[in-house]
């Protein structure tokens, strides 16, 4: 199996479909995500992605294997376990995120790619998670008082992420202002996600 992750154009639909029918290509996969060679890594990202999505409670078993990585020097191993630890909060029936919370958000002061991909992320956490969704936005809306050194830029994660649990959030307003201070930010990228937002929501 390592040989077809070694390919430029392995097919991620087929070899996830074989991870599931057999533990060992699985193994293989976690493995390859610590690879040193970046098609093979790359390629078993795309493929526990996809597993971590459709089928989270195959790779839920593997919790503490991601976990694990979150406290790694490497950034791209950060944010493999940031995607697919959000995508495994559909699957977390003994509540282990909650565990982890803390963690999991001292990733803000982390690069901005991890940052970034944390504060986007955090939309689907806050669905599976209802009863986080508070801390969550205060996760969010607190983003100017992390040590992250590109705040504007990660404040565009934040929107994507409001823009998915907006209708049924606790703090719109809250959230609506926060996203209004946005329409004169730095980033580009965030000022188009925030008329984006404000299009869709405000007089929703």
């Amino acid at each position: 199996m390592l040989s077809e992750l070694d390919k430029k154009n392995a097919s991620v639909e087929n070899v996830a479909k074989e991870a599931l029918k057999d533990k060992e290509v699985l193994s293989e996969l976690l493995e390859g995500i610590l690879s040193k060679k970046d098609t093979i890594r790359y390629n078993s990202f795309k493929v526990l992605l996809l597993i971590s999505d459709e089928h989270p409670e195959v790779l839920y078993p593997k919790w503490d294997f991601f976990v694990d990585i979150v406290d790694s020097d490497n950034a791209y191993w950060k944010l493999i376990a940031v995607r697919i630890i959000a995508n495994l909060t559909k699957a977390d029936t003994k509540n282990k995120f909650e565990k982890i919370f803390d963690k999991y958000y001292d990733l803000f002061n982390d690069s901005v790619i991890v940052a970034g991909h944390l504060a986007a992320n955090s939309g689907k956490i806050a669905k599976a998670k209802p009863k986080l969704q508070t801390k969550i936005t205060n996760k969010l809306l607190n983003i100017d008082k992390t040590d992250q050194k590109h705040k504007d830029l990660v404040k565009a994660g934040a929107i994507e992420a409001f823009d998915e649990y907006f209708e049924e959030a606790k703090n719109k307003k809250k959230i609506l202002d926060f996203v209004k201070k946005q329409l004169n930010c730095k980033s580009p990228k965030t000022r188009k996600k925030a008329k984006e937002f404000l299009k869709k929501w405000e007089d929703k």
